[in-house]
């Protein structure tokens, strides 16, 4: 024999969960604009039918349902998704980092201009051909020392404030270190609250989000993989557990631990390679050469490495930054070295005048005036060039060759000239004039700045891509949720009106039978 109350039972059954559901939908509305949010839902199961199969089972013809339960409370999310939008937020990341430093490089650089490099020597060559076509005229004297003048201070200007951007990078290499330190403390400290509460068989959905929205972040850094350990105890098969996560090597296989179950390893960046470059990468107690590191993905961080300058396997500097700092410094070095020769070469006014006054250098090292350019350490020399202390005497500048030294003579001055725009000097294995050796390492610095920012864009579309698609599976759709709360006051309405229908059953049950004859 069946319950008589049965019906009641599986009624207000039906109210509490469609009552729950509700509460689920209100709990998304609120949260349809808060980040990292995921729509959670009620996974509805059907009670167990009655009766239970067993010896003394009541004789009826079937199991009848018994109504319905919350088995669960889950949030809506692909995790294929957040790998996909991960990995593509890892590139961002990188070329977001290198398009913001290559755009700080082509400001100080500045080229082309009328205020550039570039624009700067062309006034000091037509100042020279000026001189040329009349080597006595002292104003034209005057403006070939000015003229050197702010060559000097173009290369000073350039070298320290890229001096100065570099040192920026790296603050903002080690503010980069500290995020990733500090996500990877709260993500093991949400690991730990999740460990506290799904043993008791609970999701903990919104510290589920949070960690998630932590991870999103941390991707932007460092290139991870994560992988996820069950808590124990009695959690919910759909649990998902503690997230370990690890820097992804150069194969793609772990190379190192960042966060695992219970324990955190610190992240460090050591500087002491040659110009105060990155050597090394410390992750707990493991040190990674940073060539090895800069193959473990992309990421902010590896984009700061990159053009703050970091050491390679031959002990040299790279970098982004480096390159242009030592192209500007062999550029001053090589030129005033071949300036002053064929300067001295030549013979000067004073010199005409007094035998046994020397023709002076026209370029010198600020940190050691006397010494000769040859024997220099080239590295900074780009800050440290300057005019010479002679040339205060405008009649010191050597316009005559030492072969017919009268002050009409200007062939001095045209070979001075000349190596601006025609005398090839030592860059390396490729000697060049100053002006083509200039052009292609501009041109190398705006391709360099074009590829960051056509890769900068591709990145974000493709993210874009993705993110859309997951907030398609995981975002809060209004108007969905609007449907299901009506849905769900209809269900548990139903059910209310089902509860009516028992009660008047029972009082015909109870109050109408039996009154017969009465």
């Amino acid at each position: 024999m069946r319950s008589t109350f049965l019906g009641l039972e599986t009624a207000k059954r039906g109210m509490y969960t469609q009552q729950g559901a509700l509460y689920t939908t209100g709990h998304n509305i609120s949260n349809a604009n808060t980040p990292g949010y995921s729509r959670q839902r009620v996974n509805f199961e059907q009670t167990e039918p009655y009766p239970a199969p067993a010896m003394n089972r009541p004789n009826i013809p079937g199991q009848i349902g018994t109504g319905v339960k919350e088995g669960s409370i889950q949030r809506v999310r692909d995790s294929f998704l957040d790998i996909q939008y991960r990995g593509e937020n890892n590139k961002l990341g990188y070329w977001e980092s290198k398009m913001e430093a290559m755009k700080k490089m082509e400001e100080v650089m500045n080229e082309p201009s009328e205020s550039g490099l570039s624009k700067t020597m062309d006034m000091f060559w037509q100042s020279l051909q000026d001189l040329a076509v009349n080597p006595t005229n002292a104003g034209a004297r005057s403006v070939v020392r000015e003229r050197g003048i702010a060559v000097a201070n173009t290369f000073n200007y350039l070298s320290s404030s890229l001096t100065g951007v570099r040192d920026d990078l790296k603050n903002e290499l080690s503010v980069s270190v500290k995020q990733i330190n500090s996500l990877t403390n709260q993500i093991d400290k949400l690991n730990q609250q999740i460990a506290d509460v799904e043993p008791h068989g609970y999701l903990p959905n919104d510290l589920y989000d949070e960690r998630d929205r932590l991870i999103d972040e941390l991707s932007k850094h460092v290139s991870i993989q994560t992988t996820y350990q069950s808590s124990g105890g009695a959690s919910s098969p759909i649990a998902e557990g503690q997230v370990t996560i690890n820097l992804v090597g150069q194969d793609g296989n772990v190379a190192v631990n960042l966060v695992g179950k219970g324990r955190v390893n610190e992240l460090k960046v050591s500087m002491g390679g040659p110009q105060n470059t990155v050597d090394t990468v410390t992750i707990g107690t493991k040190n990674i050469d940073v060539n090895d590191f800069l193959q473990q993905g992309e990421g902010k961080l590896r984009a700061l490495i990159d053009t703050y300058g970091y050491q390679d396997k031959n002990g040299e500097a790279k970098g982004s930054y480096i390159t242009m700092l030592n192209e500007l410094d062999s550029m001053a070095y090589e030129f005033a070295k071949a300036f002053n020769e064929q300067h001295q070469k030549g013979v000067s006014p004073a010199g005409m005048e007094d035998s046994t006054v020397e023709t002076p250098k026209f370029f010198q090292d600020s940190k050691d005036a006397s010494a000769d350019l040859g024997s220099v350490d080239k590295s900074g020399f780009a800050h440290r060039i300057q005019i010479a202390d002679e040339l205060i005497n405008l009649d010191m500048i050597a316009t005559a060759s030492a072969a017919n030294p009268t002050l009409g003579d200007s062939k001095n001055v045209g070979a001075l000239a000349d190596i601006i725009t025609s005398v090839e000097l030592s860059y390396g294995e490729k000697p060049a004039t100053f002006r083509a050796h200039f052009e292609s390492v501009i041109g190398a610095m705006a391709v360099e700045s074009q590829e960051s920012v056509r890769l900068s864009q591709n990145s974000e579309v493709l993210r874009s891509a993705v993110d859309e698609r997951r907030m398609s599976v995981s975002g809060v759709s209004l108007d969905e949720e609007m449907t299901n709360m009506i849905k769900y006051q209809h269900a548990y309405n139903a059910s209310a009106r089902m509860i009516t229908l028992q009660d008047e059953m029972l009082d015909k049950i109870i109050n109408g039978m039996g009154t017969v004859g009465r």
